[in-house]
């Protein structure tokens, strides 16, 4: 994201007696803007859209989550796909990459609705989630029952990964911190598996603005070292809010075993911009920014025998406006679906 939002969802903690500079001032914001949320006592809204239940959040080293209780409904079964995949479609792999903006408190609970919408219309093997705040996970542990919840954070605001129970298998979660991250930046990578091929998932939050750019393409290197020092026999996916210009990354390279998804499709102009000032209103900025943020890695497996994942199709979501007259996030969603080749 740019700077000159409403309400800047990219920072961490204030630090006392620092020198004001561009990166403190943005962690300021988002302190005030966390106390905000809880001040409204927010947590308590969202208690009350699920009246009844006393169930509190995981924690993130729990790796297996208990049986939901009885009274949560499940907001992401309901749908003909979810209960019954076809033949053809089953052997697909899907994602989600979104950006959900949590610290924005605005309509925040219908918004948090408006992503589980999404989840039962698209029912994504895997979910990408950035800008999550602890709240948010709560509701969505209640509400999407058929998925694991990963959380790459416990305080502020962090990103996440929900994989579809019935679909794809939990191992193991981890969080790479970014050592020189002013904004509480980190990689999270989940091992997990598909139909028995081997999966390495990926997302993070890299470094916001555009006076960052060397700290984000620092966190960039790490993504794409992670990604080529990957085991043969594993597909490796990312996603996330890069807020990454292409300048940036062609000052980095990819790997050649890494391909950008949006590219490798052809790079289609619909679902080219997923920060879009211009069409999308939920934030009001005085000028138009139309940037391809959020994006999504592959680097299939190439071992002899193993299915090579492609991609086969991208599109962007959330492009309507709920019922409140906002959208789900200031970012679109990015959905895409990979084929075993």
């Amino acid at each position: 994201m740019l700077p000159g939002r409403k309400r800047l969802g990219d920072g961490g903690r204030e630090t006392l007696k620092q020198p004001e500079t561009t990166a403190t001032r943005h962690i300021g914001l988002i302190t005030r803007a966390i106390n905000k949320f809880f001040e409204a006592d927010m947590e308590r809204v969202f208690e009350e859209d699920f009246e009844g239940s006393e169930d509190s959040p995981q924690k993130k080293k729990q790796k297996v989550e208990k049986e939901p209780p009885k009274e949560c409904i499940d907001l992401t079964g309901d749908s003909p796909a979810a209960r019954k995949p076809s033949d053809e479609d089953d052997a697909n792999l899907s994602l989600i990459s979104w950006n959900v903006d949590g610290l924005d408190t605005d309509n925040l609970v219908e918004r948090a609705r408006g992503l589980c919408s999404y989840l039962v219309l698209y029912t994504p093997d895997v979910v990408f989630l950035q800008e999550l705040i602890p709240p948010y996970v709560q509701y969505l542990r209640k509400r999407a029952v058929s998925y694991l919840v990963i959380e790459g954070g416990e305080d502020a605001y962090f990103t996440g990964m929900m994989l579809k129970k019935s679909r794809v298998k939990f191992l193991e979660s981890e969080t790479v911190p970014f050592p020189t991250t002013q904004m509480m930046r980190n990689l999270l990578v989940t091992q997990a598996t598909f139909k028995g091929q081997k999966l390495c998932l990926m997302t993070s939050h890299l470094e916001s603005c555009k006076g960052h750019a060397q700290e984000r393409m620092k966190q960039l290197r790490v993504v794409m070292q992670r990604m080529k020092d990957a085991p043969d026999d594993v597909t490796v996916l990312f996603g996330g809010d890069t807020n990454l210009r292409d300048a940036e990354v062609a000052k980095v390279g990819l790997p050649s075993s890494v391909c950008d998804v949006w590219e490798r499709l052809g790079r289609q102009e619909h679902c080219r911009y997923t920060w879009d000032t211009r069409a999308n209103s939920n934030k009001t900025v005085p000028f138009v920014s139309r940037c391809r943020f959020d994006r999504v890695y592959l680097r299939p497996a190439s071992k002899e025998g193993v299915p090579r994942l492609g991609p086969d199709h991208m599109a962007l979501i959330g492009t309507e406006k709920l019922d409140c007259g906002r959208y789900t996030s200031d970012h679109w969603g990015v959905y895409c679906s990979f084929t075993a080749g």
